[in-house]
């Protein structure tokens, strides 16, 4: 029976909570539909976005006809209140994930605690906790302990608290599932904490000790936001995507994973439904300038230093490519294989879990993480066991830039001579050869700058197309891609070039709708995967810092302030957006969050300077690709 699409929740009526080792997404309807413990890469304790019937969720929501629901952060937080508006009566569930003391020290114990208080008149309130560990896939039992809920079996262990001693008797433990009904007054709060691997015999928390780990919570987030430099017109989004960035790296590691979920759907019912809960050296590094350009250093240096750990580890091994992802914890091995016996969101499989392009030879990561090392050596100098390693690397590369690879889209239908491979291959050499004359380090300066140089006459003479007048994604197509827009970001154009305006000029008329951008078009060049996706979020705000860097800042302006009513009603964006406003993807992505804050910071600075004469736009005759 095909899946009912209605009777999921849109990947946006989500909202994050996590404490730096995992998230949760809470809908509004007050239902954890993700949650995998006990870090982001584990297998899932909460999955019904997934499967409704097999994934399993936690939900505590207002039983009340004619109510109207709605979400927001408890101001300059993580901690997630959906509200209940009813004509009985207005309640709260107050969401949030304590974070540790220590929170670098890897830990089996997750804590959720959710807390309902009723504001105005009286609500019943529906408590319905179904957990399905490992995606389902153990067994397990339910039965009364220490005050509260024990599920245990095959060697899984989580607990919930908050039901009173009478309301625990009232309930049907036999399917190994909690799912009661509680009636709660103006001025009542009651406290709820669902625990991963719990310590035996533990006291279940009190109210009060719940109030006070809220405002430990509440005092670390406002702290922590309070460290950014920005103060520019966008600090709201800003400050939003600054800590879903923060969320969604590994506090011990420094690993930031691409996005929290896996195998939502790039097209509803498609097959493009991949699992982004590992570290991409690539989307890792392009948050450090993000971290750093609003004053987050230690974030950075953190990641930066994973990097190094991963460049040294591949030096351990001998010469090779690096990884283009791993797990947060360094490791690698990312099988990809489906679940079978999930449906997939409204319908979409397969649901792949682990990620089989792992193991792609992707030539652009080594332009982004030497870029990312040359954007924190100011903070943290590299070391003569890094520099040397990172020399061996670069070995590597002036023998093997010159080879097609699958690209920065983990395109699965053969290799090519990509384009932005090539550019991202001149970054690395580039910032290479920058540490080591500003540090006079030992370098084969001569060999790197032959290689850079041969790097940038290719992509000047072989990757652009003079009838097309643009970089294309690939020699000898007309196809653009919207991944060059990063060509001028990166220092290999000047962004008035008027090779590089043509080219802006023909992604515009291919790739743009409305201030939406599209990747590339799979119909004029064929990844090896059948349907189509959303418009990528990433580049359409690459695309208002590519606006702005040509001096066309109303359209940039514009396109910013539109991609800004994409996001959800929280400020959080998925990897994709349809033409109708449809969230798509994995969410929230990191992609997206650290785009839009190079955008704001970027166009801010151009609206701050004395305006100039704009330049000038070609005529397009509208999108050409839908």
């Amino acid at each position: 029976m095909a899946a009912d699409e209605h009777a999921y929740p849109d990947i946006a009526d989500h909202g994050l909570i996590g404490d730096l080792q995992s998230v949760a997404l809470v809908s509004t309807t007050g239902s954890i539909d993700w949650f995998c413990a006990p870090r982001f890469d584990s297998p899932a304790v909460f999955s019904s976005l997934l499967d409704r019937e097999k994934g399993g969720f936690f939900r505590l929501g207002a039983e009340d006809e004619g109510m109207r629901v709605r979400q927001m952060y408890f101001p300059q937080t993580a901690v997630l209140i959906t509200r209940f508006l009813c004509p009985s009566g207005v309640g709260e569930v107050i969401d949030f994930m304590p974070v540790a003391d220590e929170p670098t020290i890897a830990t089996d114990n997750r804590v959720v605690l959710r807390g309902i208080r009723v504001v105005r008149g009286e609500l019943d309130f529906r408590i319905e906790c179904r957990p399905r560990f490992e995606f389902g896939r153990r067994h397990h039992t339910a039965s009364v302990a220490d005050g509260g809920v024990a599920f245990e079996g095959d060697g899984v262990r989580a607990s919930l608290s908050g039901l009173t001693a009478d309301e625990l008797a009232g309930v049907d433990l036999s399917a190994g599932d909690v799912d009661a009904t509680i009636t709660v007054a103006a001025g009542d709060l009651r406290l709820f904490v669902f625990q991963t691997a719990p310590e035996p015999g533990a006291e279940p928390l009190s109210t009060d000790t719940g109030q006070a780990v809220f405002r430990e919570t509440v005092a670390f987030w406002r702290d922590w936001l309070q460290r950014s430099t920005y103060s520019g017109r966008w600090r709201e989004a800003v400050e939003r995507s600054a800590m879903v960035l923060k969320l969604l790296q590994y506090a011990p590691s420094g690993g930031l994973v691409a996005a929290p979920t896996a195998a939502l759907p790039e097209q509803l019912g498609g097959v493009r439904n991949w699992d982004y809960r590992y570290t991409w050296i690539r989307d890792g590094s392009f948050s450090v300038f993000s971290l750093l350009a609003l004053g987050y250093t230690e974030e950075a240096i953190a990641f930066a230093l994973w990097v190094a750990d991963r460049v040294a580890e591949q030096a351990g091994e001998g010469s090779g490519p690096l990884k283009i992802m791993y797990r947060i914890d360094g490791s690698s091995d990312l099988q990809e294989r489906e679940l079978e016996e999930f449906e997939g969101y409204a319908g979409s499989r397969p649901v792949n879990i682990g990620n089989g392009a792992a193991d792609q030879l992707q030539l652009d990561i080594y332009g982004e993480a030497f870029d990312a090392l040359y954007a924190t050596e100011h903070y943290r100098p590299i070391g003569h066991p890094g520099w040397s390693t990172l020399c061996g690397i670069l070995d590597w590369l002036g023998a093997n830039w010159d080879q097609p690879d699958e690209g920065v889209w983990e395109t699965r239908g053969g290799r090519k001579d990509f384009t932005y491979g090539r550019i991202m291959c001149w970054v690395a050499f580039d910032r290479a050869i920058a540490i080591a004359r500003e540090r006079g380090l030992p370098a084969p300066l001569e060999a790197w700058l032959q290689a850079r140089d041969a790097i940038y006459e290719q992509v000047f003479t072989r990757c652009w197309n003079p009838d097309r007048q643009a970089f294309v994604q690939y020699p000898g197509t007309d196809v653009v891609d919207a991944i060059t827009l990063l060509m001028p970001l990166v220092g290999m154009i000047s962004p008035q070039d008027p090779m590089w305006l043509s080219t802006l000029d023909a992604i515009t008329e291919e790739l743009v709708t409305d201030s939406l951008v599209y990747r590339y078009n799979p119909a004029a060049s064929p990844d090896g995967l059948p349907g189509a996706e959303g418009t990528f979020s990433l580049c359409s705000f690459f695309y208002v810092n590519a606006l702005t860097d040509a001096g066309r800042i109303d359209d940039a302006q514009y396109a910013f302030e539109k991609m800004l009513t994409y996001g959800n009603h929280l400020g959080l964006f998925a990897e994709e957006i349809d033409p109708t406003g449809l969230q798509l993807g994995n969410f929230p992505q990191a992609f997206t969050h650290l785009a839009l804050i190079r955008a704001a910071i970027t166009l801010d600075a151009a609206l701050d300077r004395p305006r100039m004469r704009e330049t000038p736009a070609r005529p397009a005759s509208g999108p050409r690709r839908r």
